[in-house]
């Protein structure tokens, strides 16, 4: 199984018991289409860090991560769209609810799977990075460059928390320069992570690899 398929199948399972149907219908319609960059990060970062890694036991963060993300994401979107002024029927009104419920059981579920992970605290960071950056944005008079580069925080702060995850999933905690790599890979990305049949550069894993050893060096020298 590819990373990205273990990424997608690990976030629907965490959603499996989801109640009622057309809810848990509608949050797996989400995932099959989703880009789950971020969770496949997660399971690169630990396989990099440590190649005998049971991905099976990583991949809970994995699905942690995506889900966090894709509810935050979804938040994004209903803010900017505001379905709900521009609904036409009732019917339309109920999906725009359908939605902000949709966000919310993902971002919780997410939150369950990490909280009791070293990545819990990061994770709530995320989320409370997330509210500020919004609550900013939509501050009267925010010009649009500004206002786009608050909505591409998501972005860099979910590959963050993905190798938070992936390097805890083995012991260890990610040096700086990680972090920093994974904002490079947030900014090659522009705010819109690949679609869901890609996720990485095929060079991702020994640039983990690369930098890990090199942090291990410099804490040995």
């Amino acid at each position: 199984m590819d990373d990205a398929a273990r990424a997608r199948d690990a976030a629907r399972d965490a959603l499996a018991d989801v109640e009622p149907e057309q809810l848990r219908e509608a949050l797996d319609d989400r995932l099959l289409d989703a880009a789950v960059t971020p969770g496949v990060l997660a399971l690169v970062t630990a396989r990099a860090l440590e190649p005998d890694v049971d991905l099976g036991d990583v991949a809970d963060r994995a699905a942690g991560v995506q889900l966090i993300y894709e509810g935050l994401r979804l938040t994004r979107t209903v803010a900017r769209e505001e379905p709900w002024v521009t609904a036409a029927t009732a019917a339309a009104d109920i999906d725009a609810d359908m939605e902000i419920l949709a966000a919310d059981v993902l971002v919780s579920r997410g939150f369950s799977l990490l909280a009791c992970t070293d990545a819990a605290r990061p994770a709530v960071d995320v989320v409370r990075a997330f509210g500020r950056d919004q609550t900013l944005r939509d501050r009267e008079g925010m010009d649009p460059e500004t206002a786009a580069g608050l909505d591409r925080n998501l972005e860099v702060d979910a590959l963050e928390l993905a190798v938070v995850a992936g390097t805890t999933a083995v012991g260890g905690d990610p040096p700086e320069e990680l972090l920093a790599y994974a904002r490079d890979l947030a900014a090659d990305c522009d705010g819109e992570f690949p679609p869901a049949g890609r996720a990485l550069p095929e060079a991702t894993a020994d640039r983990i690899a690369d930098i890990s050893d090199r942090a291990v060096s410099a804490t040995d020298s």
